[in-house]
Parts: C-alpha cells; sequence; structure tokens
C-alpha cells in the first residue's frame, strides 16, 4: 500500500513540506490561483478555496 497523496481539510500532515490546493478531479489541467501552503508534520490541513478542493505536496525543484 503506497502513501497517501491527497488531503481533505482537517486531517493532519503526514510529513512537514510545501503543499498546494488541487481540484477533486483535475489534476492535470490545474486550477487558477491555488493556495500554497507550509505545514509541520502533525498540523491540520486548512479550508480550502471550495468544496471540491484538496491539498496535495508539492514537487521539489
Amino acid at each position: 500500500m503506497g502513501e497517501k497523496t491527497e488531503f481533505r481539510p482537517g486531517e493532519k500532515a503526514p510529513n512537514t513540506a510545501h503543499y498546494i490546493e488541487i481540484g477533486e478531479k483535475d489534476y492535470i489541467m490545474g486550477i487558477q490561483n491555488p493556495q500554497k501552503i507550509s505545514l509541520n508534520a502533525g498540523e491540520r490541513f486548512p479550508e480550502t478555496s471550495n468544496h471540491n478542493r484538496k491539498w496535495t505536496k508539492m514537487e521539489s525543484n
């Protein structure tokens, strides 16, 4: 079983990282002006811009 990659508001962050808001089923197309946050492991995800969005870890460059 792999690591969870999408998170809902209120869930705890598994790792200290930067996270970005994504659309429910539109990961490839993306969304305009997504929220970006930094969380420490164990902190809870905040609310998203609308109920159809989730949080995912941002790619490291």
